[in-house]
């Protein structure tokens, strides 16, 4: 890790924290059905036929919660795209009277994030699994997309979830005094929004990735969460 100290402590993400029963899903909204998963895991497949080595981009929760075991990570850099809390969400680390943000990967600029290499098992199985993971409306905030990645060992393709507009629950660009206050409040079942902004930057800073605008964010919500109190 390097030698920046985050503003964001465990000590301030442990105020936020608070016992939230979770509501279940939203019974008014559509859900990806079985039918749904093939379908995308067929487009996903047919896209990048290529029978080598499976690499996911992970710029997010991903990086310390993959859920498919991979053997290999490597620093990657994907062009064209930028880490942004653009998703609005009233479950998970929100409520539906408090709702909060989740990072997304949106168009414009670049990001730097962790290139895992899944095992050489069923790729459908790990598909599923991870289209189950971060897809369950629709129509779908997340999208499946290959990205061509650069990193110190040579260009690489990977599967990355970015954002796609015309989903239901895309926020847009909202004002940094907004992300702030929704990041140092909600909390959920799953644990509170600051929570998951100090394992982002933490688990990026420890594979000496800096993201400038993270970083600022950080320190934006610990001042917020202290002068709550």
């Amino acid at each position: 890790m390097t030698g920046r100290k985050m503003a964001l402590t465990e000590e301030l993400v442990a105020r936020c924290h608070r016992e939230v029963a979770d509501t279940g899903p939203d019974p008014d909204a559509m859900h990806l059905d079985d039918a749904d998963y093939e379908a995308m895991i067929d487009e996903t497949l047919a896209a990048h036929p290529d029978n080598g080595p499976l690499w996911l981009f992970a710029y997010g929760s991903l990086i310390w919660k993959p859920e498919v075991e991979h053997t290999d990570e490597r620093v990657a850099l994907a062009r064209g795209w930028h880490r942004s809390f653009c998703i609005s969400m009233n479950r998970w680390r929100a409520t539906k009277e408090q709702p909060g943000l989740m990072m997304g990967m949106d168009r414009g600029g670049q990001c730097k994030g962790v290139a895992l290499r899944l095992t050489d098992g069923d790729r459908r199985e790990q598909l599923d699994k991870l289209f189950r993971r971060e897809m369950t409306l629709k129509p779908s905030t997340y999208k499946p997309r290959w990205l061509n990645l650069a990193t110190d060992e040579g260009p690489l393709t990977a599967l990355a979830f970015v954002i796609n507009r015309q989903g239901h629950a895309y926020a847009g660009a909202l004002g940094e005094d907004e992300v702030v206050e929704r990041l140092a409040t909600t909390c959920g079942h799953w644990g509170s929004a600051a929570d998951y902004l100090y394992n982002v930057v933490k688990n990026l800073e420890e594979r000496a990735i800096h993201d400038r605008h993270l970083w600022r964010l950080q320190h934006l919500v610990a001042e917020r969460i202290v002068a709550r109190g």
